[in-house]
């Protein structure tokens, strides 16, 4: 078991020099939350050979989880404080929403697939994650009863940025999310600025897309 546990942290901390610091990611809390995060323990047991590997990886339920430098990146876009409370629209594997949970004051996390979500919260508990708050349903409605948060990150590419998430945001906090359809992706930063959001671009991407409840009122 100690063998293993240490050829694990020896795969994570290749991951983190290869390809995050060595791609100008240098942030130390940042750098830190990825040396202390498990990545295969987001991942289904049949795909676990992969978890180290530069690219994203399936969890089953047609989702995957991104790219290791991606879950960095839009980490530091996000430009976490300790004291940050976190909106995650889309737990997937619930990878991204650990590292932030090293980085943040609370996440509170939704998904609307139930096996996904119930997957993630196991681990949750297995790290000892007590900031992390899971909820199931419709993301782009945002999560408007624990509103107002400093960021948001959306995990899963949308058309646009709902305005259920706009109102959720407190002025002068950050959105992150990939924005587009299918192959057309980009990688958005933005600000809230006097109830509107200012965007800036952060380069192509690709990720599966968000699936709202068009029917639901």
């Amino acid at each position: 078991m100690n063998s293993w546990r240490e050829y694990d942290i020896s795969l994570r901390r290749q991951m983190v020099e290869e390809q995050i610091i060595r791609r100008g990611i240098r942030d130390e809390k940042v750098i830190d939350a990825f040396l202390t995060v498990p990545r295969p323990l987001f991942i289904p047991p049949e795909y676990r050979r992969w978890a180290y590997q530069d690219s994203p990886v399936s969890i089953g339920e047609g989702q995957t989880i991104s790219q290791p430098y991606i879950v960095a990146l839009m980490t530091i876009l996000l430009d976490l404080r300790e004291t940050d409370r976190v909106l995650e629209i889309g737990t997937g594997s619930g990878y991204q929403t650990a590292i932030c949970a090293k980085c943040a004051e609370e996440i509170f996390t939704i998904e609307r697939i139930q096996t996904l979500s119930d997957r993630a919260q196991d681990v949750f508990q297995k790290m000892g994650l007590p900031n992390v708050y899971c909820f199931v349903g419709d993301g782009s409605k945002g999560l408007p009863a624990y509103a107002p948060y400093d960021r948001i990150i959306v995990t899963a590419c949308s058309d646009t940025i709902y305005q259920a998430w706009i109102d959720d945001l407190k002025e002068g906090g950050v959105i992150v999310l990939p924005l587009g359809r299918e192959m057309m992706q980009s990688l958005i930063r933005g600000v809230k600025k006097r109830g509107r959001i200012v965007t800036e671009n952060h380069g192509g991407c690709v990720f599966v897309p968000l699936i709202p409840d068009r029917f639901s009122p």
